[in-house]
């Protein structure tokens, strides 16, 4: 066994174990506020508390390379920006749930509680497994600088961002309308895909897919996380569960719009 993945595998056990304790933290504080949202916001948080922790033990000698740097500079953005975003939703509105998790309450009923244990263990494992990208990029005494591809992947993820932005500021001032009560957001981003939003999300790992390769791991991490990530919004906590409950709330006017927009992948409007 190589020393890098070695190093690797050591890392990703120790963020496992401080991460399954963080999570377990927050399902006490979630039980007693009974909203379990809130561990959308520790889990987006989590992965600059990971980049900074690298940063630090570079300013303080760890050896990390130019791609290692850029890559840990990149992740505490991204991560800080999704945050603050969700912080903002989810913190702001105590008294209100999101609706995965109204929907995951009528199918648990009481046994709710222990099914958010096993979600939240989920969480801290997905978390360990997509920060192997991040992990991967600063393998055990590398030094090189940034690539091209490096700097490609840093533009991918920027774009990647923006489309994130947009779709959540143009979503949230369809909300703020009271006319729009009830109805379903076309606006922007949201007239090309259902979930631009998912779709932007997903694009940022393809970013830090092509930022994270190097010689040592060639890109396979990031891969990994790339069709993990895909998996999860597609097939798991993200797309079923939004549109369930879209379902419910918004009735025809939702499932009209389903007939007519893509779920994921962006394409111009049909008129």
């Amino acid at each position: 066994m190589s020393s890098p993945l070695f190093a690797l595998g050591y890392d990703a056990f120790v963020l496992l174990w401080f991460s399954s304790v963080c999570f377990a933290a927050c399902w006490l504080v979630a039980k007693k506020l009974d909203n379990w949202s809130i561990v959308d916001v520790l889990w987006s948080f989590g992965f600059a508390g990971v980049a900074l922790r690298m940063l630090y033990l570079h300013w303080f000698g760890l050896p990390m390379g130019g791609q290692g740097v850029l890559m840990a500079v990149a992740t505490t953005l991204w991560s800080l920006r999704l945050g603050t975003h969700l912080a903002i939703r989810v913190l702001g509105h105590l008294d209100r749930e999101d609706g995965r998790y109204l929907k995951m309450r009528a199918e648990h009923g009481e046994g709710m509680a222990a099914q958010m244990a096993y979600f939240y263990f989920v969480q801290a494992a997905a978390l360990t497994l997509l920060c192997l990208p991040l992990l991967s990029s600063s393998p055990a005494g590398a030094t090189g600088p940034t690539r091209p591809i490096h700097w490609v992947g840093l533009g991918v993820a920027a774009l990647a961002v923006l489309i994130e932005a947009v779709a959540d500021a143009q979503l949230a001032s369809f909300k703020k309308d009271p006319a729009n009560k009830g109805q379903v957001c076309e606006r922007g981003l949201w007239a090309w895909s259902r979930h631009p939003n998912y779709f932007g999300e997903w694009l940022v790992w393809v970013g830090f897919l092509l930022m994270s390769y190097n010689a040592e791991f060639r890109g396979l991490p990031g891969l990994f996380c790339v069709v993990l990530m895909y998996y999860f919004l597609n097939r798991v906590t993200g797309i079923p569960l939004t549109e369930q409950q879209l379902l419910t709330s918004k009735g025809p006017a939702y499932a009209d719009y389903q007939a007519r927009v893509p779920a994921f992948w962006p394409r111009p409007p049909r008129r």
